[in-house]
């Protein structure tokens, strides 16, 4: 062993103590504050970046269906508005008929899972919570239908083919009760607020019967399908809202289509967390020392 030595010569016992190593927390405690450190990470990250939303009904098939999961990236409106074609989870006005029947937990337990579920993003969707896909923004003049039996935003038909796979009927009649029809007069999208529609036409309730959302209600993007594992893809905007016209009296050419920069990257942020506290807290690099020994 290389011992220190003073100015006299003599072994100094403070950089003695100092050369030590510091003592390792048990893992009985360790794991604990892991455990904390990622269920908070979990409910901040629920809150303020990403959550999962379960898909409670068939207004959105075949893009998605019933018992699907997806990804909503809940920052991406902070930085923008939403564009033309883009899959949004919203808070539906009064206006809006619930999707879901709400069930009361039926035991102190299940009321306990349901409010953790809740926390960490894997809860049961709320009756207000929608997913539509956004067909015209504000200042937009959208109706239904041209000589084809398609939308039309701004004059301009959308193909819709890529997407709606299971469209209303042309000759059933409107119905302001319900959104069976595919026919409906033109609409002005007022100031704030978006026209959304869900993809399975016929059976989707959405703005044709219960009219826009505001924008202050978008809870954000959903960008992709991640449970289950066999229909796991990504949720992009369909080439044809690229051709849209801008709104009447908008200056320039169509907003870009643009993907949400902070959904793709932010799932790497738990990891990346958990992985510094474990480097901080020294076990791995110890652990791996240990191993190595003779």
């Amino acid at each position: 062993m290389v011992q220190t030595l003073d100015d006299s010569g003599a072994v100094d016992p403070w950089r003695r103590r100092t050369r030590r190593s510091k003592p390792q927390m048990p893992l009985w405690q360790e794991l604990p504050l892991l455990l904390v450190v990622a269920f908070c990470l979990a409910v901040l990250i629920r809150t303020f970046l990403l959550q999962a939303f379960f898909i409670p009904s068939g207004s959105m098939e075949d893009t998605l269906l019933v018992n699907d999961r997806v990804l909503v990236n809940k920052v991406v409106y902070t930085m923008r508005d939403p564009e033309r074609g883009e899959v949004v989870v919203f808070r539906g006005t009064e206006q809006w008929v619930p999707q879901v029947d709400p069930q009361p937990p039926t035991s102190f337990a299940d009321k306990l899972g349901r409010t953790i579920g809740d926390l960490v993003g894997d809860g049961r969707p709320g009756e207000k919570d929608f997913i539509k896909r956004v067909i015209g923004l504000p200042g937009d003049r959208v109706s239904c239908c041209d000589d084809q039996g398609r939308v039309l935003v701004n004059g301009t038909p959308l193909d819709e083919s890529a997407y709606v796979l299971r469209d209303s009927p042309l000759d059933l009649p409107p119905n302001p009760e319900e959104c069976r029809s595919r026919r409906f007069e033109e609409i002005v999208v007022p100031p704030g607020q978006i026209f959304v529609l869900g993809d399975h036409r016929l059976v989707s309730q959405d703005a044709r019967c219960q009219g826009p959302v505001p924008i202050d209600n978008v809870v954000g993007r959903a960008f992709a399908v991640v449970w289950p594992s066999n229909r796991w893809h990504s949720l992009p905007i369909p080439e044809t809202f690229a051709g849209v016209a801008p709104a009447a009296g908008a200056d320039g050419a169509a907003p870009p289509v643009r993907p949400a920069p902070v959904g793709d990257v932010v799932l790497i942020l738990p990891i990346a967390a958990t992985l510094t506290v474990l480097a901080r807290s020294g076990r791995w690099s110890s652990t791996r020392q240990r191993r190595l020994l003779p």
